[in-house]
């Protein structure tokens, strides 16, 4: 049998005979290589995210169409370009139409270059998969080159950033989920860690600037560094992926992780430790002034529990306690918990009383302290529920404008 390739290279006409010019016609066989499992699903969850999914193919317009609409590119609406109109086209005129093109077609190594270049120019990272030699050059190119695993070749996996073991797209869709994760748990932890740290030096300076004794001795000052840096704080670093972060629109590559919205909400926190602590400090503090061990205990107990339920309202930035869940994150449980009984150790237990210079609480002084130091979590939470509601009437308006 003799294989005859037709005008689409998915098809092909068998003939059978002694020689070239005596063959007799068979019949046709259509190949199609169809979308991977779970294809249609990760580039509707991309589309989604704000992440615009293109498609290069060598392929001819009609097979990349019908390709793009089984995958549900760009919600069917798709845009081509061929790789002829890709060359002829200046760079600069190239990059203001290729972010509307959702499908390229007839191209070559040299237009995926093309491609990636203008994308870049226009302000867009770019990340691209491949698998052939052909497409290294375009793999390294990119900002993200993406190799695969099972089907590419060594010299695409050399100049490739990422490799899928398992050749499966909608690992990208993992990636890009798990790398907003990090970012916003890097958020989290900056918030609890300056709010806090701010607070500190703000209570030491005010107390040196009103000529009052210092609220925190040496031992205390050093065992509240061990909350703020130790393992409640190092624990919103592992807080577990929102499901509803892959859904969020990138963020721009120039944004910074202190925004403004974020260094208000430090401030305000802040505010709010270093206000509570103060009048614990003014309330227990003796007429003539003079620093006792109940006083120092009670400030530093104070400051401690704004610190825990400081780090309780700081892992997540948009959503309620409620909805992520108290024991959604163990870790944060076990440090939240082991420190609460460390300072119960350090109020309690008379060595460690010699050591810090505290004495006994009782327990109104300790209820009292706990629903002062929840202040600073129930204004966060409810400040989430405003920007919430706020959010939506903006939603709404702008959907009300477009109607």
């Amino acid at each position: 049998m003799t294989p005859l390739w037709s005008a689409l290279s998915a098809v092909l006409a068998l003939a059978s005979g002694p020689e070239l010019g005596q063959l007799t016609f068979l019949g046709l066989v259509g190949i199609i290589d169809p979308p991977r499992a779970g294809v249609k699903e990760a580039v509707q969850v991309l589309s989604e995210s704000g992440v615009s999914v293109k498609m290069i193919t060598g392929d001819a317009l009609e097979t990349a169409l019908a390709i793009g609409q089984n995958i549900g590119l760009c919600n069917g609406k798709l845009s081509a370009m061929s790789g002829e109109e890709v060359e002829s086209m200046e760079p600069s005129k190239l990059a203001d139409r290729v972010g509307k093109v959702s499908v390229f077609f007839r191209t070559s190594p040299k237009h995926k270059l093309k491609i990636i270049k203008a994308l870049q120019e226009s302000g867009a990272i770019v990340a691209m998969t491949g698998d052939g030699v052909n497409d290294a050059v375009a793999l390294k190119a990119a900002d993200i080159g993406i190799a695969m695993g099972q089907t590419g070749t060594d010299v695409s996996k050399e100049a490739a950033n990422m490799i899928l073991v398992d050749d499966d797209f909608s690992a990208i869709m993992s990636a890009v989920e798990e790398g907003k994760g990090i970012f916003h748990n890097i958020k989290n932890f900056v918030r609890f860690q300056l709010s806090t740290s701010i607070a500190a030096l703000s209570l030491i300076a005010l107390s040196t600037m009103c000529n009052l004794p210092n609220p925190l001795n040496a031992m205390q000052i050093l065992w509240i560094n061990i909350i703020m840096d130790g393992p409640p704080a190092q624990s919103l670093g592992v807080e577990p992926v929102d499901k509803d972060t892959l859904r969020q629109p990138p963020r721009k590559v120039k944004d910074m992780i202190l925004s403004r919205a974020l260094i208000l909400k430090i401030l305000l926190s802040a505010s709010v430790i270093i206000s509570g602590t103060l009048f614990i400090f003014w309330k227990e503090i003796p007429a003539d002034k003079a620093s006792t061990p109940r006083t120092t205990t009670m400030t530093f107990t104070c400051f401690v529990f704004f610190d825990l339920f400081n780090a309780l309202t700081c892992r997540s930035q948009t959503k309620l306690i409620f909805e992520i869940g108290f024991l959604g994150n163990h870790m944060f449980l076990y440090s939240v918990l082991g420190s609460v009984l460390g300072q119960l150790a350090v109020i309690y237990v008379p060595p460690l009383q010699k050591v810090f210079q505290t004495e006994n609480l009782g327990a109104l002084d300790l209820l009292l302290l706990t629903g002062l130091a929840s202040s600073v979590f129930i204004l966060s939470e409810l400040l989430k529920l405003c920007e919430r509601v706020c959010s939506a009437a903006r939603k709404a308006q702008v959907h009300q404008e477009d109607v």
